[in-house]
């Protein structure tokens, strides 16, 4: 179907142009279409080739153009020019009643002869789009390339052509003559050919319903393998599971073994008495695990805390005593936490008190004193039980009835707090912790691996 396309310039003239069917650009026609008649159109209009050879001829596919395509020339008036696009018309007459008004300036008669000449233009497309498979009109360059398609297309069909005729005139030139016994005898002798075949493909059949019989066999033989195996495999996969548990269980064992021996070695390497009894200072303060013995004016300490501290000490000293088998002479050591004190011997009912409340009253009390004269002499009492074992030890201290001496400056302390300053008090303390813990480091080296 044709489309037409309206152009109208500014100074009123108007220009009527189609469009390619194929690439959409604007065509100008050739000005023979100007002249067209109704004589010419039915010449046109009469069919190219008959229907049964239209039917048989092969279909040309047509691939459109990319190139540059043939425009419409421009109107030479250098104006603004308006276009409208006109739907295709198909007409099945020139005398037909349907057309299209022009917009413009034009005179009556000029729009009347135009619109004429667009409809027989319009309908001489159609019937040249009827009589072929190609949509009309186009343009010279998709027109070009429609020509090669076909050309091609020909070109092939005569060569088709040629080769048909070649191939009757080699049969027609090699007709001879039939020689009719050697044909019987030829029939004979395919004839025993069929018959040996057919035997052999008796055999054939018989070997091939054997053989299909001995599959079959096998196929079950090969199904009960495979039952088998898949039994096999189920009962491997579940003594594999089971030896990976016993496995897993195995280095369980042996890493709660290697934990427990690393345990033990370092428990062995451990001092039972380092670990429970830690003598140290703070200031001028001597320490036992962390409580400290002693007071001063400006650092008033607690009694419970020395109360703890003495029970602390009292409880290292009857440890190494049972460690060494010493039964001390005159007292006996009774731990009992804030409230431990020292036994007579001498008199079972007098008990000596290592703890304290303050006060004034307490102050004239001398049981705490005798006490701490008491632990003092049991302390004297290891000592010289250590140096019948080893001479070579020796105190940094010298103990001697309730007063413990400094070897740098020769000055005695005396352990009782009545009528005692507070500070000479707590050295003296501070100094008989020291020859504990060196007591305590004496033992730990003798009986370590005991």
């Amino acid at each position: 179907m044709a489309t037409s396309r309206l152009d109208v310039g500014k100074a009123g003239t108007t220009e009527v142009s189609f469009v390619c069917q194929r690439c959409s650009q604007p065509l100008k026609l050739h000005h023979s279409f100007n002249t067209l008649d109704q004589a010419l159109l039915t010449e046109l209009a009469a069919p190219l080739v008959s229907k049964s050879e239209t039917d048989s001829e092969d279909t040309v596919d047509w691939v459109p153009a990319t190139a540059t395509q043939k425009t419409h020339a421009a109107p030479p008036d250098d104006g603004v020019i308006s276009r409208k696009h006109v739907p295709p018309v198909r007409l099945p007459s020139t005398e037909s009643g349907n057309g299209f008004t022009l917009l413009g300036e034009s005179e009556p008669g000029n729009a009347e002869n135009l619109s004429h000449r667009l409809k027989v233009t319009s309908h001489l497309f159609d019937i040249m789009s009827g009589q072929s498979d190609v949509d009309h009109p186009l343009c010279e360059e998709c027109t070009d390339t429609l020509l090669d398609q076909l050309d091609q297309q020909l070109k092939i069909t005569e060569d088709e052509c040629k080769d048909y005729r070649d191939f009757l005139d080699t049969i027609g030139s090699s007709q001879e003559e039939v020689d009719e016994a050697s044909l019987d005898e030829e029939v004979k002798q395919l004839k025993a050919e069929e018959s040996a075949l057919l035997q052999q493909l008796d055999s054939i059949e018989t070997e091939h319903a054997q053989i299909t019989d001995q599959l079959h066999k096998e196929k079950d033989e090969s199904k009960r393998l495979d039952e088998e195996e898949e039994k096999y495999y189920k009962e491997y996969n579940e003594y594999k599971r089971q030896l990976l548990e016993f496995e897993d269980s195995q280095r369980s064992v042996d890493n709660q073994l290697k934990y427990a021996q690393a345990q033990l070695d370092k428990l062995k390497k451990t001092n039972v008495f380092n670990a429970t009894f830690h003598i140290w200072h703070s200031g001028h303060f001597g320490t036992i695990n962390n409580f400290r013995l002693g007071r001063l004016p400006s650092v008033p300490v607690e009694w419970n805390e020395i109360n703890a501290a003495w029970g602390q000490t009292v409880l290292l000293l009857n440890a190494l005593a049972n460690k060494m088998n010493l039964k001390f002479e005159r007292y006996r050591l009774v731990p009992y936490g804030n409230y431990s004190y020292v036994e007579s011997l001498t008199d079972k009912s007098k008990e000596l008190p290592l703890y304290g409340s303050g006060g004034i009253r307490f102050f004239w009390d001398k049981g705490f004193d005798q006490a701490m004269v008491a632990f003092l002499d049991c302390l004297q009492q290891f000592k010289e039980e250590v140096e019948k074992g080893d001479t070579g030890f020796c105190l940094p201290y010298k103990m001697d009835k309730g007063k413990i001496e400094d070897s740098g400056s020769g000055q005695s302390y005396s352990v009782k707090i009545q009528f005692n300053s507070e500070e000479q008090w707590t050295k003296a303390l501070k100094f008989m912790l020291t020859n504990l813990k060196w007591g305590l480091a004496w033992v730990s080296s003798q009986f370590a691996n005991k």
